[in-house]
């Protein structure tokens, strides 16, 4: 795959699981939380990552997985939330075989299955061959499986 394939799914991943933290409270997405300073070109203009990064956010509210009240210049998103389509898709349940026969009791079960906490799990690990499934997953159009 592209390494901005990857990129984008690792910052759309990052930058849901920061909202879903933060659920149901408003909150600032800096492009540099999620991914680090990167510096601007000799022009004063940003990184193409920093771009690429602010672009994952802007593309993930066009698509209804979150809503902003705009942008703090190309640094931030201002005033944002997950939507109930982030929300209820980070709050799945992702089928792991491994972690339903682990005998743990129903409650964390459930939390462990959630694919919020599979990404953040995935993303702990530096897993991205996981990372990109788990993202597919949470970009899936509904009903459809990747």
């Amino acid at each position: 795959m592209h390494l901005q394939i990857d990129d984008f799914y690792r910052d759309a991943s990052r930058a849901l699981l920061a909202l879903y933290r933060a659920f149901p409270r408003k909150t600032t997405l800096y492009v540099d939380d999620l991914i680090g300073y990167h510096e601007p070109d000799q022009y004063g203009l940003p990184a193409v990552r920093h771009q690429s990064c602010l672009g994952t956010l802007l593309w993930l509210g066009e698509e209804g997985y979150l809503r902003h009240e705009g942008t703090i210049r190309h640094e931030a998103l201002d005033q944002v939330v997950l939507s109930e389509k982030g929300f209820l898709r980070l709050t799945a349940r992702v089928a792991d075989a491994a972690l339903e026969a682990s005998g743990l009791p129903p409650d964390l079960l459930r939390v462990r299955s959630t694919l919020a906490q599979q990404l953040q799990d995935a993303l702990g690990a530096d897993d991205g061959e996981r990372l990109v499934r788990l993202a597919r997953l949470l970009l899936a159009p509904a009903g459809d499986t990747v």
